[in-house]
């Protein structure tokens, strides 16, 4: 306990006087400082954020106690749970509650922003305007002649994915790192991919196109075509599963440090990270189904 508290204080004392003599440096230097000056002020501003960072973590660990050591473990199923009889996967729970706050959101948005839109929008009714002129226009772009009909689809899928990332800040398993979620959206999208195929060019047509230059390679574009759900379910769940492990490897690994360093690392990995994932999703349907259509 004293050697715990007698680090807090020196850490924190490290971190005063860093910050004392910073502020005077940076007064003494003027505004336009040499490379050596610049280089000294950001050892200061180094230091400051170092001891106030120890100090923190030493004051943590005394009021409420260092985190209890525990092996790690990252299973590729979810857990379940039973529910009134039946034995659910919580990714089944998490989804339920994702739908319902994104039915909510579009209820409540329903009921105020869109009932009186104005002719300049401006708050939430400018943001949503961008939003939907920008998936509208993309996957115009992306999938010529069926992209404006995909559009709600593939904006109602990447609000999922962003809400499953954003449970994630949460400290809770997203949806999206279940092979069984990824797979249903890779169905989803295999299906819409013959479905327009046959739909625009007839059953014929999407034979001959497969079967196109020679009935040599119909067999392999068969086959090239069932690995597509295949391929797009695991890529989804390797990454959303890969930034699940990598959080979990990093809080295990500092421990009773694990202050602050975890919510940063996150930013990327539970939020920048799945939303590049749902771009790419969102981008390769739009890509196979303009290929089933051209």
């Amino acid at each position: 306990m004293a050697v715990k508290i007698l680090t807090a204080a020196i850490a924190a004392a490290v971190a005063l006087g860093g910050w004392f003599l910073r502020r005077r440096y940076a007064a003494r230097i003027g505004d336009e400082p040499t490379k050596g000056q610049k280089r000294l002020k950001k050892l200061l501003s180094a230091i400051v954020v170092l001891g106030g960072y120890v100090a923190v973590v030493y004051l943590i660990d005394l009021l409420v106690g260092a985190p209890p050591k525990k092996e790690m473990h990252v299973s590729i199923a979810p857990e379940r749970f039973d529910f009134f009889g039946l034995s659910l996967s919580t990714t089944t729970l998490f989804t339920w509650i994702i739908m319902a706050v994104l039915i909510l959101a579009a209820l409540i948005l329903r009921l105020t922003v869109l009932r009186r839109l104005e002719t300049i929008p401006k708050g939430i009714q400018n943001v949503l305007e961008v939003a939907v002129e920008y998936i509208t226009d993309y996957t115009a772009k992306s999938a010529h002649g069926v992209g404006e009909i995909l559009a709600s689809y593939l904006f109602t899928v990447a609000a999922f994915l962003v809400a499953c990332a954003c449970l994630e800040l949460f400290g809770f398993r997203t949806p999206a790192a279940d092979i069984t979620m990824t797979g249903a959206l890779a169905i989803i999208t295999f299906v819409l991919i013959n479905f327009y195929g046959i739909y625009r060019k007839g059953l014929r047509g999407r034979i001959k196109a497969l079967a196109s230059p020679t009935p040599v390679v119909l067999p392999i574009k068969l086959i090239t075509d069932l690995a597509i759900p295949v391929s797009l379910a695991s890529r989804l769940f390797g990454n959303m599963l890969g930034g699940l492990v990598v959080m979990e490897l990093l809080r295990n690994a500092l421990g009773k440090y694990a202050v602050g360093i975890p919510s940063v690392a996150g930013l990327y990995f539970n939020v920048f990270h799945p939303l590049i994932q749902a771009y790419i999703f969102v981008t390769l349907s739009l890509t196979f189904i303009n290929e089933a259509t051209e």
